[in-house]
């Protein structure tokens, strides 16, 4: 008597065709497609690698520009290179003029003329657009020249759908120190006053559960709240909360919606870290395939 087939487990995905053989349902469609304008990590676990990581994992197409190369590795940043802002500046035409955006993500801009070369890029953009304020790396590393924090509220706030802030760089755009829950929400109007659509506070640095807030103006207030798991293992997880988002929205989600299967999905990338080198290692954006 024959067996009955397995039955895959939740989240993963029976063996696809053998090496060269074709799909069994011919060519695929074209998925949504999302571009990440941010700085490349060379250990793979943040910036333009976790970026493409995510968006590959949730389904879209991602496309980068990349606009600075880091030395990185599970013990920090060891040092950046910025490209020319005319370099971004033909990454982004390139891609958006022949293949086009459905959304944008945005992470590490590094000095003023990147901001405002991006800024001014993106304020031409006819797609839903998350900014991921990166000031600073997991390790403490600045990524951000400090002399452009003025820059980034002044003309990329303006041109956000969303802004992705955790609690220190809420306190670098509006100096304000979070110390609790109740002060994310006065955060979140200080930071709306600056122009994004949308924020979501990020509270991943108080104690207690993993609260973040979505906060749109009045009667526009989310909470999303998920499980702390004692895994000292993040890297990487604020650019692919801000790339899974961008990937919702891509994909037609609105947007507390999209924030909410992006929070899932970080939860569980976050549970699923893993050990790289003597540091702290990435997030596994490969966690539902695992």
């Amino acid at each position: 008597m024959s067996l009955p087939s397995p039955t895959p487990a939740p989240g993963r995905h029976t063996p696809g065709p053998g090496p060269g053989e074709p799909p069994p349902h011919g060519p695929s469609s074209v998925p949504p497609r999302v571009l990440t304008v941010a700085g490349s990590d060379s250990g793979g676990g943040a910036g333009i690698q976790a970026d493409l990581k995510a968006m590959l994992a949730l389904g879209v197409h991602g496309m980068s520009v990349i606009t600075a190369v880091t030395a990185q590795n599970s013990l920090g940043v060891q040092g950046y290179w910025e490209l020319p802002a005319e370099a971004v500046r033909a990454q982004f035409r390139s891609v958006v003029d022949d293949i086009g955006v459905q959304a944008v993500k945005t992470g590490m801009l590094a000095s003023i003329e990147l901001v405002e070369t991006v800024s001014d890029l993106l304020a031409g953009v006819d797609a839903p657009v998350v900014v991921d304020p990166v000031g600073v790396s997991k390790h403490g590393d600045a990524l951000l020249a400090a002399e452009a924090v003025a820059t980034v509220r002044e003309k990329l706030l303006p041109v956000a759908t969303l802004a992705t802030p955790n609690l220190h760089e809420v306190t670098q755009l509006t100096g304000r120190t979070v110390e609790d829950e109740g002060g994310m929400l006065d955060a979140a109007k200080a930071l709306l006053d600056l122009g994004p659509r949308w924020v979501l506070v990020k509270g991943g640095h108080l104690e207690g559960e993993a609260a973040d807030l979505l906060y749109g103006g009045p009667g526009e207030e989310h909470w999303y709240r998920a499980p702390r798991y004692d895994n000292r293992h993040t890297h990487g997880t604020g650019c692919t909360l801000a790339s899974a988002i961008a990937a919702g929205l891509a994909k037609g989600e609105p947007l507390p919606e999209a924030v909410a299967s992006a929070k899932e999905y970080v939860t569980g990338a976050i549970a699923g870290g893993f050990a790289l080198g003597a540091g702290i290692g990435p997030v596994d954006h490969a966690w539902r395939w695992r």
